[in-house]
């Protein structure tokens, strides 16, 4: 170490060293950094600069919106390092020096795409755009690291970090296979032996006909895409990574040459920010200020200042000290510095793995094999090995692994005396370690593994990619021979997430120790253990009874690990059953591959051609402006929402003394203020703009804070003080069914026949009772609800831009609330980043709430919510209680049905009973039955209103007529597929609602689908499976959908369009839908150009706004290509007519010949198009009618593995078939497909929503606890099938849409619950080796603890029964 300096010594070593000028390079360009600003972080500074392809996703660094590239000078090596990185957690001054390239710095429109953002535009790889730039970051990022092409694999655990909501991946992953290595020859030589004809696919390097287009005698085309045929694999240079353009950024030479200096700047509220280069100057610091907190990569402070509100005035970036980051490999083992980034770890464990011999690095293969999971590559990329031991989570998937290594923590004091911890000793309690304030860790020491020393890791988690562990453990056993046996000379058992800290097993270490290692040994191992380790009843994070299992699940599979590899070794203890094997194989995805079959029916120039989304280039390359995205005009403010912390209160007191003296205030607003009325609702005026006298939900808006800059809003937010009286909360379904919680006038019923009599007369041979929970889900949209809100003519008019599906209702609820006629109000919306309903009704009193502080000061106000703020207070998709009885015959034939359902609305009605009537439509799916009952209630609950999602109600509904579907089969020991079919409806059928049954092709769908995906053989070949492997097992399904197109309201089946041809030949087009990414703008551009007979680049969409199409029902329901189409088709056809007796006259080479010559004959050359859906309507009173237009059919195959020790699951396979008619656009409609049915894997199988109730106590009542990507999983890349097919329907043309198109958004949203049905089969198959056969609940979503509880054994049964029930708020 050396001695230490004096103070005054360091003070003058601190200030010659320290830079003179701090600076950054964005996309080549020198800015310097000024002093002040150490609070910002990367996003910020990029986006307040205008760089705003950078997206706010989630501020947690779990999205991936906010990827960009780093670049620096590595000091060691002398070489040039290319990492990816999350700008939200980045702080501003860590990358000084460094040079950031954005999406915007690597192609755009007018100069040109990088190949990247040109292949996944052409993919059909973007479709809301909010995500796209962090994807194209993530891929560039890696090309310019990697020294060879990357492998697919190595792309998919690249991409693991970067979340979509829309595509369902698949085009993506295509986009960028192009780049993956591959063999060249096949793009450049004919290889021997094939035909000139045959085409060789760019994934399998083997003749296939995913290249082909395949003409029918009518002129239609029929096209398979196998994989991405949109380009060929890109020419690759070895210069700086690759460089794919001669435009490529070169790192700065100014940074070559720059040298490392220590840094000292301040940020807001007294912060201070220092960046040492010595450990020496670390040490000076930590004397100066014991209390400071050390940073790597911010992945944890960052998240703890901003979203926990934490405040560390002293902050010290370690990241650019050499002695924290030596990365030694010695003769005893490995030294790993503190500030080593876990990829820079990764890097050297492959390199020891692949130099040492095999047996002294098992504690290496552990740690990389966890690592694989830990986290997205951008935080691997900058979270620090010592970042993450001494944060001390109790679920650190490290700190396990450390212990039960072995590894030793080399710790330092200001003085530079050094003492060594083992790692065992180090923590303490919940975040406490042996640390003092004045010391820091210097380096972990790995020491090499001995012969016969096995070392494993563990690891459950929500989500297998980027997800924290529910429980993990690090297990190693020592193993030395003694009388011809293998005994226990060494062990440690280390687990995560069962205590408040990591915990060793001590009485099992010592129960182990010195015994032969043998299934005796195994079994008194598990006794101790279960005492051992002791989770209690009332446990933070719940799932008690699933983490008592995997306490035992993990030791069992180390056990049989274990002696798998002591197999052929002198005395081991026989050999693992061969049916065992596979629960202790290692995971490994494989490449993710499938086929799109559709056919191309074209109608004129455009309709039906499979054109790209028209805004992909301009989302591709970041230059796509959202709400967010728009500049703030002078003297604009934002907003932040006072929000309250109770469900169910009395306001007594509101203390606003110390807000109002906040930095940047500038007011503060609650329901006094109010100009117009305070209260609002969709359909029911039943809610509060703010809060006056009681409040009755977590998160319901009291009032709103406008500051300069959104942090100060929202720090003056928190400062305000409400004194409440509590009253009692229903929290749940069953809370209200229990007290008559009900919104008003809200009991529906439908009949048919005579439910009563059926089940008193001899025809039921057979009649079953049940519940179904159905869990809600989060829309998590990527882009967060956003509204700027601005007046006019000193607020005689007011503006706004907002994030929304449905402009009018933002102008109808800013009128109301301003007093203010509508007329009076424009609301434009360009582009919404995702909606999925989400935006339909919640996101209006948003701009209400914005419009308020705007007209009172005349100032322009923008409101952006915090995506844990946005999650918490907008509402979900309905959770759903259904209660039914049904009546059956013994052969299987569905003679009546009796259904409860009740949906939890939350505080207000919103669209809770259209939500719920559509439930109760589709509550048969498409079986036919004589006899049926439905009641349905909206429950009044104090949680946030829920609200429209995808499926409105109807995957709900369905999802429970497929529970008591597959209850019948097992009744009967018959196949679900067999009484499926048996109860098919048929043309002619009569609906529980009175509607016909008409063109019906769900017999052929379900037909083609089962020879498509070769059900029968792979249904044999998992019956083959499941004989031969005990502790996994797979499981298959098939599942048909009938899906009404058209709002259930009449009213809303209208829609108006604006057309304009100019004369130049272009045509502007102008309706009341908005695009959010289904590329709407794209099929309607695609109708007016067919129309006009033009080129589609002829036709343009700008902007939805309600000054240009009035009262425009929302973007929903499906039917927005069908209305919005169909009008502006009406507005062509009325300029056609007028421009008919010109065209007549006059041979025109040119369109814009004939509209140029009809502007000189004064011809009008705009027109208004209208479109109302006709033959459709319903009585709720007499129970009966036609509500829906047409239906969309649809079915879905999926075979699942399940791992039933663990409840781990993956997709193996998926295909889907849906009749589209004769699409619009059957790429643009493939892509809804896949996104519907992956965004429905989620709901069915990942996504569980947890709120403060009776089920999760350890929840403050009424609290949404999973509010962001840290604690919500949606799915990942990883998540896709890995075989995902999608084919429409041949030759079925729509007589009831335009161009014989069918409707697209919603219906394949529920055939993902043929994902839910395949583990419900695997976990049949599992309770069948026990002996169970009977019927059992699985709820959904389908999670690891609600797959691993169903699955009974010896490692359950210590805690629950065969009918145990994990708990979900509903």
């Amino acid at each position: 170490m050396g001695s230490m300096l004096s103070e005054k010594q360091m003070e003058s070593v601190e200030e010659q060293s320290e830079l003179k000028e701090a600076i950054l390079y964005v996309n080549g360009v020198r800015r310097v950094l000024p002093d002040g600003l150490a609070h910002l972080t990367l996003l910020e500074y990029l986006r307040d600069m205008g760089l705003t392809g950078t997206k706010l996703g989630c501020g947690e660094g779990g999205c991936g919106a906010c990827t960009v590239m780093i670049s620096y000078l590595d000091q060691s090596s002398k070489k040039c390092v290319h990492l990816a990185i999350n700008a939200c957690l980045a702080p501003l001054y860590s990358v000084e020096g460094m040079h950031v390239i954005t999406v915007e710095g690597i192609g755009s429109c007018r100069y040109g795409l990088h190949p990247i953002q040109e292949s996944l535009a052409n993919s059909h790889g973007s479709q809301c755009g909010f995500c796209t730039p962090g994807f194209v970051m993530s891929m560039y990022a890696l090309l310019r690291s990697s020294k060879k092409p990357p492998t697919e694999e190595d792309i998919k655990e690249n991409l693991a970090g970067n979340l979509c909501r829309c595509t369902g991946y698949r085009p993506i992953i295509d986009a960028f296979r192009v780049f993956a290595r591959t063999d060249d020859a096949l793009y450049t030589i004919r290889s021997s032996g094939l035909s000139s004809s045959e085409f060789v696919c760019p994934s399998t390097g083997k003749p296939c006909s995913c290249g082909q287009n395949i003409k029918d005698d009518e002129g239609t085309t029929t096209r398979r895409i196998c994989n991405s045929d949109i380009l060929k694999p890109v020419s690759y240079s070895d210069i700086d990574g690759a460089a794919y353009t001669s435009k490529e950024l070169i790192f700065p030479p100014e940074l070559l040459l720059r040298k490392s200096a220590a840094l000292f700047l301040t940020g807001s509220n007294g912060l201070k920010w220092h960046r040492p280069v010595s450990l020496q100057h670390v040490l000076y610091i930590k004397t100066k200020y014991p209390n400071a907190k050390l940073v790597v990569g911010n992945t944890e402070v960052g998240i703890e200042t901003r979203l926990k509100s934490f405040h560390y005035p002293v902050l010290v970036h370690v990241a650019h000290v050499p002695e924290l980051n030596k990365l030694n490999i010695k003769d005893e083992g490995l030294e790993i510095g503190a500030s080593v980034k876990l990829s820079e770890l990764i890097n050297v464990l492959k390199l020891v793995v692949d130099q040492r011999a095999s047996f002294q690095t098992s504690s290496c293969r552990a740690i990389l094999e966890q690592l694989k999971w830990f986290a997205g590559t951008q935080i691997k990329n900058i979270a620090s090995v010592g970042g993450n031991i001494c944060t001390a989570s109790p679920i650190s998937d490290l700190n396990p692994l450390w212990m039960a290594a072995g590894a030793q923590f080399h710790i330092s004091d200001c003085r530079g005396n050094i003492r060594i911890c083992a790692a065992e000793n180090f923590f303490m309690d919940y975040r406490k370690v042996d640390l003092a304030s004045n010391e820091i860790l210097l380096f972990v020491f790995l020491p090499w593994n001995s012969r016969y020393e096995f070392v494993k890791a563990f690891k459950q988690a929500h989500r297998r990619d980027d997800d924290i562990a529910i429980v993990n453990a690090g297990m190693r056993a020592c193993l030395a021979e003694k009388d011809q046996k293998w005994i226990v000379s060494d062990a440690s058992i280390v687990y995560g997430g069962v205590a408040p800290y990591s915990i060793s097993a001590n009485e099992t270490k010592k129960f182990l120790l010195g015994k032969y290692w043998n299934q005796e040994l195994f079994h008194g191992s598990l006794e101790v253990l279960e005492k051992d380790i002791i989770l209690k009843d009332e446990a933070p994070g719940g799932m008690v009874e699933f983490r008592k299992s995997l306490i035992l699940s993990f030791f069992f599979k180390f056990f049989l690990w274990v002696s798998h590899q002591m197999d052929g070794l002198p005395w081991s203890n026989g050999t693992v059953p061969a049916s065992y094997l596979s629960t202790i194989k290692s995971f490994h995805y494989p490449s993710t591959i499938g086929r799109q079959d559709y056919e191309i029916v074209k109608r004129g120039t455009a309709v039906g051609a499979p054109e790209v989304h028209l805004s992909s280039t301009l989302q591709v390359t970041g230059e796509a402006e959202y709400t967010d995205d728009v500049p703030m005009p002078p003297n604009g403010l934002h907003a932040a929402l006072i929000l309250s912390k109770k469900p169910h209160a009395r306001i007594l007191a509101i203390d606003d003394i110390v807000a109002k003296s906040s930095p940047g205030f500038a007011g503060i607003f609650f329901a006094k203020h109010v100009p117009g009325s305070n209260m609002v609702g969709p359909v029911v005026i039943d809610e509060e703009l703010f809060a006056s006298d009681v409040v009755t939900c977590v998160g319901q808006v009291i009032g709103v804070v406008v500051a300069d800059t959104h942090e100060n809003a929202k720090h003056a937010a928190r400062k305000v003080h409400i004194q409440y009286e509590e009253l009692p909360a229903v929290l749940s379904i069953e809370e209200a069914i229990a007290s008559n919680s009900f919104h008003p006038e809200t009991e529906r019923c439908l009949r048919k026949g005579d439910v009563d009599l059926c089940f008193l007369s001899s025809q039921c041979d057979n009649i079953i009772e049940g519940e179904v929970q159905v869990g809600g889900q989060e829309h998590f949209y990527l882009e967060p609800n956003s509204s700027l809100v601005w007046t006019i003519d000193g607020g005689n008019e007011v503006h706004m831009i907002s994030s929304t599906q449905a402009p009018k209702k933002h102008q109808q609820y800013v009128a109301r609330v301003l007093g203010l006629p509508m007329s009076k109000v424009v609301c434009k919306a360009k582009r919404v980043g995702g909606g999925f309903g989400g935006k339909e009704t919640r996101s209006a009193f948003l701009a209400a709430v914005a419009a308020i502080p705007s007209y009172l000061l005349n100032r322009p106000v923008k409101i952006t919510l915090d995506r844990d703020i946005d999650m918490m207070i907008t509402g979900q998709r309905h959770s759903f209680l259904g209660k039914y009885k049904v009546g059956f015959t013994k052969d299987g034939k569905i003679l009546a049905l009796d259904l409860k359902i009740f949906n939890n609305g939350g505080n207000s009605l919103d669209l809770s009973l259209a939500v719920l009537e559509r439930a109760m439509f589709h509550s048969d799916n498409v079986y036919e039955i004589p006899n049926v009952r439905i009641k349905g209630m909206v429950c009044f609950t104090n949680l946030p209103s829920n609200t429209a999602f995808r499926g409105f109600g109807g995957p709900q509904g369905m999802l429970i007529a497929e529970n008591w579907i597959q209850r019948i089969s097992m009744e009967l020991k018959k196949s679900p597929e067999e009484i499926r079919e048996m109860n098919f409806q048929r043309d002619g059928s009569v609906l529980h609602y009175g509607q016909k049954i008409e063109n019906s092709t769900l017999e052929r769908l379900w037909k083609e689908l089962k020879i498509s995906s070769d059900f029968l053989a792979v249904k044999k070949e998992v019956e083959r499976f499941n004989t031969h492997n005990r502790w996994v097992k797979r499981g298959v399904a098939i599942i048909p959908t009938k899906f009404g197109i058209s709002f259930t309201a009449k009213f809303m089946n209208q829609a108006g369009a604006l057309v304009h041809v100019y004369t130049d030949g272009t045509v502007l087009v102008t309706h009341g839908g908005v695009e959010m990414g289904q590329g709407l703008h794209t099929k309607v551009a695609q109708v007016a150009a067919s129309s006009f007979n033009i080129p589609l680049s002829s036709v343009f969409i700008s902007e939805t706004s309600t000054d240009k199409v009035p009262n425009a029902s929302p973007t929903a329901a499906s039917a927005s290509s069908d209305i919005y189409g169909a009008a502006v088709l009406d507005a062509c056809e009325q300029i056609k007519a007028r421009m008919e007796p010109i065209a007549s006259k006059h041979n025109f080479v040119s369109f814009a010949e004939l509209a140029s010559a009809c502007y000189m004959e004064r011809i009008d050359l705009s027109a208004h198009g209208f479109y109302r859906t006709p033959d459709i309507g319903f009585d709720w009173g007499a129970g009966k009618g036609t509500p829906f237009k047409y239906f969309t059919y649809g079915a879905a195959f999926a075979e699942v593995e399940i791992d039933t020790l663990v409840g781990d699951f993956h997709t193996r396979q998926a295909d889907v078939i849906l009749d589209l008619g004769f699409p619009l656009n059957p790429a643009i409609d493939v892509g809804q497909i896949e996104g519907a049915f992956v965004q429905g894997l989620g709901w069915v199988a990942l996504e569980e929503l947890k709120w403060g109730d009776a089920a999760h106590k350890w929840i403050p009542a009424g609290c949404l606890y999973t509010c962001g990507p840290g604690s919500y999983k949606i799915p990942s890349i990883n998540d896709v099938p890995l075989k995902f097919n999608i084919s429409l329907l041949k030759g079925a043309p729509n007589p009831k849409a335009i161009h014989s198109s069918k409707a697209v958004g919603e219906p394949p949203f529920f055939l993902a619950s043929a994902v839910f049905f395949a583990i419900k089969d695997a976990i049949r198959a599992a309770r069948a080796e026990v002996g169970l056969s009977d019927w059992f609940c699985l709820d959904n979503p389908a999670t690891p603890e609600r797959i691993r509880m169903a699955c009974v054994d010896e490692f359950t049964k210590p805690f629950i029964d065969s009918i145990f029930h994990p708990k979900l708020s509903v």
